[in-house]
């Protein structure tokens, strides 16, 4: 599976975030609760979600899955003029990405593992500390093996 490598531009998202680890998995209960409320985001660009993740400094070089990252489920928006209660507001950075198009349940960490454990190291680029994030749209089906993401994980030149 080869990336596309694409220099990503600033965004502006709104949405919901929480604490978690791959140990302690929040993501069905972030999700459910920011879900129902998506309506309440004015000024929305498109129709795209972002499920993002904010690692602290060196999370993939000791890897843990008991160490604690921000988990974010977000929607783009053109402004902050209007953020609901409750919500926050993230300026996701531009910068370059390696883009994986993902076909299959979100569930299967088997793309990830590829990722971090084969692409990268084989690689001309190293992690960026940036954000990670994934593009669920149109063709985003929780959990279903036809569903379609892309995996955007920030990198830049070894």
């Amino acid at each position: 599976m080869t990336p596309r490598i694409i220099q990503g531009k600033e965004k502006k998202l709104i949405g919901q975030s929480v604490l978690m680890s791959l140990v302690n998995n929040l993501t069905g209960m972030l999700w459910s609760g920011f879900m129902p409320r998506r309506m309440e985001i004015e000024n929305r660009v498109g129709g795209d979600f972002f499920s993002l993740q904010v690692y602290p400094p060196d999370y993939h070089a000791t890897f843990n899955p008991a160490v604690e990252f921000k988990k974010l489920a977000l929607t783009e928006v053109s402004n902050f003029n209007h953020v609901p209660e409750g919500m926050e507001v993230f300026t996701l950075q531009g910068g370059l990405y390696a883009v994986f198009d993902s076909k299959g349940a979100s569930a299967d960490p088997s793309i990830f593992q590829y990722i971090y454990g084969e692409w990268i190291p084989k690689s001309e680029y190293v992690l960026d500390d940036r954000p990670h994030f994934e593009v669920l749209g149109k063709s985003y089906k929780n959990n279903d093996p036809n569903s379609e993401e892309e995996i955007w994980i920030p990198i830049k030149k070894s």
